[in-house]
């Protein structure tokens, strides 16, 4: 049997729910994106490949969503999207055993997100070394992800065109609407000079209008950045497992402890509902009786 890529395993799993399963073009989407999500993962943890994933690996996958705060909507969907890949690579014979069987999800399981503290986010925006090009850009692509808020998503999808400089703005589509968000001076800086000094020689073609580019000049990648990220986790000798949603947590939960309110931050988040921004209330909270917990001498 010819041995498939991972990306030919998606391409045939995609054929299959238009072409047998018939599926709806929303559960079409759905369950492609949930997928290359799960390979992106694969991709960036070493993991071998897709058809040799155990049970640990999908558990290890789920808890990395659960550390990035995703909802319980979200994180059941993938269970189910990724359970009706592993049921075609049965069906097609490509594997034997199903790594998702036994694996479910309740609402208890989700945890709070794993955030930064401030010195930590400090310590990590100091990281790129801003006396090259790719340093200036990944200082620019760091400031700005951490000024914002906005999903890795968004953030590669910017366009050189979504960003006022003169005013301190950037326009940010997600989920089907799009918002202006603020950005604090240093952000403004750093992102200033990336485009007045580098961007120019590192686009391949004067027409592109990706905001971030890679090394050969073509839009950023979700794993191009997620490796950006890992790499200055480990310059910086942070213990905690920090992902591109991780300072998106970040910047929630420091503006809700400096008196942001939770509505302005949901916008700024992009949230639908109020109740998925309510979740660094409770940051915020535990955070307190800590606090109390350790200083009150009578605690």
């Amino acid at each position: 049997m010819k041995i498939l890529s991972d990306n030919d395993l998606l391409d045939c799993f995609a054929a299959y729910l238009k072409g047998q399963k018939k599926v709806s073009e929303n559960t079409f989407l759905s369950y492609v994106r949930d997928i290359r999500h799960l390979l992106e993962y694969v991709q960036c943890n070493d993991c071998v490949s897709l058809e040799k994933l155990t049970k640990k690996d999908i558990e290890g996958y789920m808890a990395s969503m659960h550390a990035d705060g995703r909802s319980y909507a979200t994180v059941s969907r993938t269970i189910a999207s990724v359970k009706c890949f592993y049921e075609y690579l049965i069906l097609k014979g490509l594997i034997k055993d199903n790594p998702t069987k036994g694996i479910s999800i309740t609402k208890q399981q989700r945890k709070l997100p794993q955030i930064l503290t401030s010195r930590e986010v400090e310590l990590f925006l100091e990281q790129p070394d801003i006396s090259d090009m790719k340093g200036i850009r990944d200082k620019a692509m760091l400031e700005l992800l951490y000024a914002t808020g906005i999903r890795v998503s968004e953030l590669i999808a910017l366009d050189i065109g979504d960003v006022n400089l003169s005013v301190g703005i950037v326009r940010c589509r997600g989920n089907g609407k799009e918002r202006i968000i603020p950005m604090y001076s240093l952000a403004v800086k750093a992102l200033a000079n990336y485009i007045n000094t580098v961007r120019k020689n590192m686009i391949a073609d004067e027409d592109e209008e990706a905001l971030f580019v890679n090394m050969n000049g073509g839009r950023m990648s979700r794993q191009g950045f997620w490796k950006i990220v890992k790499l200055y986790q480990k310059r910086a000798g942070i213990d905690k497992d920090i992902t591109p949603h991780t300072l998106r947590h970040s910047f929630a939960t420091h503006l809700l402890e400096n008196g942001a309110d939770l509505r302005s931050i949901q916008e700024m988040l992009g949230h639908s509902d109020i109740s998925t921004t309510q979740i660094y209330a409770k940051i915020v909270k535990n955070k307190l009786k800590d606090v109390y917990k350790k200083t009150h001498p009578r605690a």
